[in-house]
């Protein structure tokens, strides 16, 4: 996305006090504790194992860690973790350009 279609978006959601997951198209995790995590806004699963889950998103990527992980639905656009969570983090693609 051209980085004044991205503030315009940012914006408009600040000033109608729209959800930015929506505006920005970026994922919403909720979790309960450690035990459940579930994925909306997401454009595909990566990688799975019993061990992590990375999933892509429009902008990069996102890894959750934990043991004994298994996917109990999965939608296109969403997804229902369960196991012991450990961790989530997020990675940017870098892209050339720069725009």
């Amino acid at each position: 996305m051209v980085k004044w279609q991205k503030q315009l978006r940012s914006w408009v959601g600040r000033y109608f006090d729209l959800p930015s997951d929506v505006m920005l198209d970026l994922p919403r995790i909720t979790t309960i504790g450690s035990i459940h995590a579930y994925i909306e806004n997401h454009t595909g699963l990566l990688h799975f194992s019993d061990q992590e889950v990375r999933l892509k998103y429009r902008d990069g990527h996102i890894s959750i860690k934990g043991k004994e992980l298994r996917i109990k639905m999965m939608l296109k656009e969403e997804l229902l973790l369960e196991g012991t969570l450990d961790s989530v983090e997020f990675f940017t693609d870098q892209k050339e350009g720069g725009k």
